[in-house]
């Protein structure tokens, strides 16, 4: 006589067993379906010669590029930003000890390399001075007296998901440093967080538009009106797509981004690639003019600088107008920005990186005696203390990151920011997606990232010599040119 656990157990085991069948029968009709699907369609010539087989090609070709970063790839070698630039950010954003041991594993001969020039004797923390905080736009009504040297460059609500846009505007109350909207326009949830707020006009006009899609002047004032609302930047064009104007997914564009945008729900959005009412320089001029007109407060625009043949005309202008009539400040960026979604070319192979351009823009107007009236914002991949310094010695007044700040809210760059599948809830508006980001957490991690990242550019100004980071010039860098030497950025690039 069998006892019951022996009964329960035969039971269980020809059960276990049948289920195993089943799942094998089904498996092998599946499998088999499939087989002759792939023998029979014409797209893909992989799958038609290598029936079944062939989709782990894809298979492995899609997780690949998450892979590579854990398992393949050396802490300095990926693209854009390599796991000792990310790790930096997430130390700083957690704050964690920041020190390393033993050694740098950075190339020292790789061309672009920057390297601060210390002097015998760096400045003693007792004599260090505070950052003050520097004007832009003298001749306004309303002057905005910036806190920070580093701040948050343009990221649109639709492009970003609400938790996100709320943990950075916390965040930069916090940490004293300014908010730039994107070109998708002011949303609640920007405000928000109390924070100083840069709003950003861009090609389709959104959030000051009229029902012609064209620039409302009643919008202009009621944004305006905001006493958080400190300035208003012009996008002309951005460092990963140069002549292309943005990109919403259809999917992203929801009632509220659309009612924030003033355009249609569930449809893609598409900027025109410029402003179509600014076709030279005086159109710019004039823009900028009527927009400070309307506003009272500060107004700049933002581009990526390919062509530099046109900067002395522009100076040239602004000097026959007045001085008054100048832009407050000019964000430049760099060809190696970023974005939520640009055509690959655009993105490779159009403008020109920071390190050339920003040296050019500051060269011109100091010929022109511009360069006191314009102040200078650098754009793109600033995400490091040395690439923000760096900036500071080229003759940037303030630096701006977008992604640095994304890294700072747990951006893992799994490269899925146009799909509105981004796995930490910053990119999606999957609400299940989204439900990872805590914003009360994560504005923490922003204000710390700041906080970290300005700290180490004053140590860096305080080796070079200076009490604080404004104060470095181009004489305290090197960069590494295509011979493998160093080269000081006054001579590289001399002032005019």
């Amino acid at each position: 006589m069998i006892d019951p656990v022996s009964s329960f157990a035969i039971n269980f085991v020809a059960v276990l067993g049948g289920i195993f069948l089943f799942i094998f029968v089904v498996g092998l009709i599946a499998a088999l379906i499939i087989y002759q699907i792939d023998k029979h369609q014409t797209k893909q010539t992989i799958r038609r010669n290598y029936p079944l087989f062939g989709r782990f090609r894809y298979l492995f070709e899609h997780v690949g590029e998450f892979f590579r970063q854990y398992f393949f790839a050396q802490d300095r070698e990926e693209m854009p930003f390599n796991r000792a630039q990310r790790s930096w950010v997430y130390r700083a954003a957690k704050d964690v000890d920041n020190t390393i041991a033993f050694g740098s594993t950075r190339d020292l001969r790789i061309p672009g390399t920057y390297f601060f020039l210390n002097c015998p004797f760096p400045t003693l923390k007792e004599d260090a001075a505070k950052t003050q905080p520097t004007r832009i736009g003298p001749y306004c009504e309303k002057p905005f007296d910036a806190k920070s040297f580093f701040n948050i460059s343009g990221m649109s609500y639709g492009a970003l998901s609400k938790p996100a846009v709320l943990a950075l505007a916390n965040g930069a109350r916090e940490a004293g440093c300014w908010m730039n909207t994107g070109e998708g326009g002011l949303s609640p949830h920007h405000l928000a967080g109390g924070c100083d707020i840069v709003c950003q006009i861009g090609t389709a006009k959104y959030g000051v538009r009229n029902g012609d899609g064209l620039m409302s002047d009643e919008k202009l004032r009621e944004k305006a009106a905001i006493e958080q609302v400190r300035m208003f930047e012009i996008k002309l064009s951005q460092g990963a797509k140069p002549g292309k104007g943005g990109m919403l997914p259809a999917e992203k564009v929801c009632k509220e981004i659309a009612a924030i945008r003033g355009i249609p729900e569930g449809e893609a959005s598409i900027s025109p690639n410029r402003h179509p009412e600014v076709a030279s320089i005086d159109d710019l001029l004039d823009m900028v003019n009527h927009v400070r007109e309307v506003t009272g407060k500060p107004v700049g625009f933002k581009m990526v600088l390919g062509s530099t043949d046109w900067l002395d005309q522009f100076c040239e202008a602004i000097i026959s107008r007045g001085i008054e009539q100048a832009p407050d400040f000019i964000t430049l960026d760099s060809s190696d920005g970023g974005t939520g979604a640009a055509p690959m070319p655009l993105m490779d192979s159009v403008g020109l990186p920071l390190r050339e351009s920003l040296p050019a823009l500051v060269n011109k107007l100091i010929m022109h005696g511009l360069r006191d009236r314009i102040r200078i914002i650098a754009s793109g991949k600033c995400i490091n203390p040395t690439d923000v310094a760096a900036t500071l010695c080229l003759g940037a007044d303030f630096c701006v990151s977008a992604r640095g700040y994304m890294f700072a809210l747990g951006c893992i760059q799994a490269l899925q920011c146009n799909k509105n599948t981004c796995p930490t809830g910053i990119t999606t508006h999957d609400k299940d997606l989204q439900r990872g980001l805590v914003p009360e957490d994560k504005s923490v991690r922003v204000m710390n990232y700041h906080n970290h990242l300005v700290n180490e550019v004053e140590m860096i100004a305080h080796s070079c010599g200076v009490s604080e980071p404004r104060k470095l010039k181009r004489k305290h860098a090197a960069i590494v040119i295509d011979s493998g030497r160093s080269v000081p950025l006054d001579i590289l690039y001399p002032e005019f």
